[in-house]
């Protein structure tokens, strides 16, 4: 493939996936950072979960600088699974507008709805009936479930919630998941911040926080961990959403923990809070990017931290 067929119509990727210069113009979006190791890249393919729209009728992935929806019944990112299953999802009785998020867990497709509509038809529901998902919810309310939706973390199953985070390939989460547990070799107390569903915490022991999913619940933007609740641990690994940990690197330079593992998704706020905690005393001594979202801006940034 010498082009992706949906690139400049569809306006999920920024860049060419398919191009000889993809890597380039990739790396291009990391200037300003100091990176010391060689960037991994994610094959073509391997995308286990991916946000649709629909509207009037139509599914698909909104056009480039549009809110039109181009149709996509295939995408060469996605898994097979879930290309194989587009077609039928595409199909559906569709009434309203929003976003459907299609995941591919450990047992099978889960499919969440978010909706401007706050019900669905009862055409819609006869149309889902026979859609081979094990789950399918629409504004969080359950349509049909055949099964638990299953994801697993270094061998450790939880519940998939509804509309939950996930990363996006399951090679590029393994990949980050053991960056992340070597560079916790010698620590003896550790934290992870903004744990999610624990792709970390749970295979490293560790005690967790955030909103949502594992561990103990608390807002980290709104209430982040202070110094002296930080005094029981002597390592950090946190992952935040986008927008950062501003307020908890505010926190962790008037600290005494001496290691922290950033793994961020947004080469913006990474840059804004790695000043905080430079400033704060801390060194940059390995920075890691990960192509985790092919053919999009993006990056996750695999970073350490030392003092």
């Amino acid at each position: 493939m010498k082009k992706c067929p949906l690139f400049g119509k569809c306006g999920g990727c920024k860049y060419d996936f398919a191009s000889d210069d993809y890597k380039k113009q990739k790396l291009s979006c990391l200037s300003g950072l100091s990176i010391t190791e060689k960037p991994v890249w994610i094959e073509v393919g391997t995308r286990r979960r991916a946000d649709f729209a629909f509207a009037e009728g139509n599914f698909g992935f909104y056009e480039k600088r549009s809110k039109n929806i181009i149709p996509v019944k295939s995408c060469p990112l996605l898994m097979k699974e879930i290309n194989d299953i587009l077609p039928n999802i595409a199909g559906l009785s569709w009434n309203g507008s929003g976003a459907c998020l299609v995941t591919l867990c450990d047992n099978g497709i889960d499919v969440s709805i978010t909706s401007n509509t706050p019900y669905f038809s009862s055409e819609f529901k006869k149309s889902v009936e026979k859609l081979d998902v094990i789950r399918i919810a629409w504004n969080g309310i359950v349509i049909k479930q055949k099964q638990i939706p299953l994801i697993s973390f270094d061998g450790i199953v939880v519940e998939y919630p509804i509309g939950a985070f996930l990363q996006p390939t399951k090679n590029g989460e393994k990949k980050l998941r053991d960056m992340v547990i070597a560079a916790t070799n010698g620590s003896t107390k550790i934290v992870d911040l903004f744990c999610g569903l624990g792709n970390f915490a749970l295979p490293l022991k560790a005690d967790g926080f955030d909103i949502v999913g594992y561990g103990v619940k608390r807002d980290l933007f709104k209430k982040p961990l202070t110094a002296g609740m930080l005094e029981k641990y002597n390592c950090v690994v946190m992952d935040p959403p986008r927008s950062g940990a501003l307020a908890q690197c505010q926190e962790l330079v008037k600290s005494k923990v001496n290691k922290i593992i950033y793994v961020s998704c947004n080469p913006e706020t990474f840059k804004r809070d790695s000043d905080v905690l430079i400033r704060g005393g801390y060194n940059l001594n390995t920075l890691c990017p990960v192509d985790q979202f092919v053919g999009s801006s993006h990056w996750e940034l695999f970073s350490v931290f030392l003092k």
